[in-house]
């Protein structure tokens, strides 16, 4: 293993920049131009990232920006001793001892270990005294790797890391808090969103504050290279549990029914005397908070810390990256299954797999076999999209009791023509009913049934029947109205203004009840279509092109207009909305309506609208009722189609990148803060 740090990487006694956004770039640029990375701006850009998530100045004068990067070829630390200081957020002033660790987006082990070391030094006074004392690069060097362990030794794969170890017996320290008469005993978990840094300083700062009251704590950071569970007759044993994560907390169950004190890692780094207090009144309270249920899913911000507001879109969030799997998959399969059998592949799908095979091929030969057989996985795929948003949003909520009765309110609201936005709301009910009879006090014989049984029973009774009784009838009603409506205008001269109706109906809740209302008015009318009539044409054609506006909006500008506005996981989804959009499958943006809806929905409208105005003003025409631009030889004139779609496109686009960047942005950030980011 190459070493992590050389002198070329080291900046002693020099300024980088009036603020942190310089230096964070110009220590990028050292790492590229000592060939330990291919592209200084992108590994800027991982770390700013992660830098608007959470500021990493620390107490002392130090800042540890760092990130993973695919830029990254080489685990390196980038170190610069900095006069003047600058500001990285910490709350006593400025850093003049700032680390860049840039790790591999996909970093072995071994090497998140010998970061992960660098971090834990850092809190040991000694080793800041030593860099700030050191007058060469090559003695930094030498401080570091001493540090680090690199050398012979640091060859060996290293093993994960071991839960922090007990602080001595309490009794050694006068006046240390016990309980029962024995010394206090309190477990901890830290976490940090890319394991690298600040989930092992938080362990070692919380140790330290342990040891320093008396108090019996250990700590088991869960870092990107692993992590050692506590045993269970330590956690058994404690009396409270401190969380100071970032992200969620794994198998939280161990800890159920204990005393909790959450917060966010930084707290354990900066505050970890007052998170031992408070976790120590908790322990004497009856009334703390505690970790719930079975298998409670431990929040990984304080509650008080965020909104109401904040805490919802933080539950969809997690419900959505669930999600993405069936959007994406099943998606890119209709797309294929179009792509090779033809826009008319889902008038007999289903036949075509049933009745033929590959030894017995259907009329339209292998070509549409194939495509069928790919349009009807997908199709099957996309049917799970709702359920599985709505049982992972309760799931977010109650944690496994949740996510049956969740599925079945999502299933119910597919069957009541609710869409996506259903599919929300009937997660929402479910977790909450499920999380609220888990707070039940019942008899220790009912308790292993509540999880498996009662809970998902009455919850599935409770969300699925308000489902049924109040949402049902009121969207057909909307249904119905709407159908009645546009069949009206459409026979008027006002076909333009129809177009900008279904445009807007469309991109409102992207394959909810209203966006079936627009599809299926288009679609019921192509048998009534002719050259002599073709009004049906025409409304299907900017139905299908408005349809395609919102994913694709949503991956212009993830992936290439303001890639910094959106977390990462949300410019993987871009990746994947380029082909969603281009198949009109406008299910492609709902991961980001579901994390965003106030601003995601009116931009998608706002595109929808002028793309289905002018799809109208050039009378364009479509004999397909989907596969979007894969039907492109059932579509006439295609350049019409193409310069509504772009026109459109690109206005939702900057919309929505307006929208971020000036409307409750600090609210944004706080929520986009606090949730786990999947893959």
């Amino acid at each position: 293993m190459s070493d992590t740090i050389t002198p070329g990487l080291v900046s002693l006694d020099t300024a980088l920049g009036a603020d942190k956004s310089a230096v964070i770039r110009a220590l990028a640029a050292r790492v590229v131009a000592q060939g330990r990375a291919t592209d200084a701006e992108a590994l800027y850009a991982d770390a700013w990232d992660r830098e608007q998530k959470d500021e990493t100045g620390l107490p002392g004068g130090i800042a540890i920006p760092h990130a993973k990067s695919a830029a990254v070829t080489t685990p390196s630390l980038a170190f610069a001793r900095l006069k003047p200081g600058v500001d990285f957020g910490a709350p006593d002033g400025a850093a003049d001892l700032v680390f860049l660790i840039a790790a591999p987006a996909d970093a072995a082990e071994a090497h998140l270990a010998v970061l992960s070391k660098l971090a834990r030094s850092l809190m040991q006074e000694d080793f800041t005294a030593g860099l700030r004392a050191a007058s060469s690069d090559d003695e930094v060097v030498a401080i570091v790797q001493a540090a680090i362990g690199e050398g012979d030794a640091a060859s060996a794969p290293a093993p994960a890391p071991a839960a922090a170890a007990a602080t001595p017996a309490a009794a050694a320290v006068p006046g240390a808090p016990s309980i029962d008469g024995r010394p206090a005993r309190i477990v901890a978990v830290t976490a940090c969103a890319t394991g690298i840094a600040h989930t092992f300083m938080a362990a070692d700062a919380l140790t330290a504050a342990g040891k320093k009251a008396g108090v019996d704590l250990v700590v088991e950071p869960q870092g990107s290279s692993g992590y050692q569970a506590l045993p269970r007759d330590v956690i058994d044993g404690a009396d409270a549990v401190i969380f100071a994560t970032d992200v969620d907390v794994r198998e939280p169950q161990r800890f159920a029914g204990k005393p909790v004190v959450r917060s966010g890692v930084k707290r354990g780094i900066e505050q970890p005397a007052q998170l031992i207090a408070e976790a120590l009144a908790a322990a004497a309270d009856p009334s703390a908070a505690r970790v719930g249920g079975e298998a409670a899913a431990a929040t990984s911000t304080p509650a008080e810390q965020l909104s109401w507001g904040a805490r919802i879109q933080r539950i969809l969030l997690t419900g959505v990256s669930y999600m993405i799997p069936f959007v994406a998959g099943g998606g890119l399969l209709i797309a294929l299954g179009f792509l090779l059998g033809g826009y008319d592949v889902t008038a007999d799908a289903k036949d075509v797999i049933l009745q033929n095979s590959l030894w017995d091929l259907p009329a339209g030969g292998l070509g549409q076999y194939l495509g069928s057989v790919a349009f009807m996985i997908g199709a099957t795929s996309m049917g799970f999209l709702v359920p599985a948003l709505a049982g992972y949003i309760a799931f977010a909520i109650a944690d496994r009791p949740g996510i049956a009765p969740g599925f079945v309110a999502g299933a119910v609201a597919v069957l009541m023509n609710a869409g996506f936005i259903g599919g929300m709301v009937g997660g929402l009910l479910a977790g909450f009913v499920a999380w609220w009879i888990g707070t039940w006090t019942v008899p220790r014989w009912l308790r292993g049934l509540m999880p498996v049984a009662i809970i998902p029973l009455l919850a599935s009774i409770v969300a699925s029947g308000l489902m049924v009784l109040f949402l049902g009838r009121p969207i057909a009603a909307l249904m119905e109205g709407l159908n009645a409506w546009l069949t009206e205008l459409a026979g008027t001269s006002g076909i333009i203004v129809v177009g900008v109706i279904l445009g807007l109906m469309m991109c409102f809740d992207l394959g909810g009840p209203v966006n079936k209302v627009a599809y299926a008015f288009a679609t019921a009318g192509l048998a009534a279509g002719s050259p002599e009539n073709p009004t049906p044409y025409l409304i299907m054609a900017a139905v299908m092109c408005s349809g395609m506006v919102p994913p694709l909006a949503m991956a212009l500008a993830s992936t290439v207009l303001a890639r910094n506005l959106f977390p990462p996981v949300e410019r993987e989804n871009g990746k994947a909305a380029w082909l969603l959009g281009a198949a009109f499958i406008s299910e492609g943006a709902i991961p980001f309506a579901a994390a965003d809806p106030l601003r995601v929905i009116p931009a998608s409208m706002l595109g929808g609208a002028v793309t289905g105005a002018l799809s109208m003003a050039f009378g364009v025409q479509s004999l397909a009722p989907h596969g979007g631009i894969f039907v492109f030889f059932a579509i006439n004139p295609i350049w019409g189609f193409v310069i509504a779609l772009a026109a459109g496109t690109v206005v939702s686009a900057f919309a929505v990148i307006a929208l971020k960047r000036w409307v409750g942005r600090k609210e944004l950030e706080q929520a986009e803060s606090a949730v786990p980011v999947a893959a």
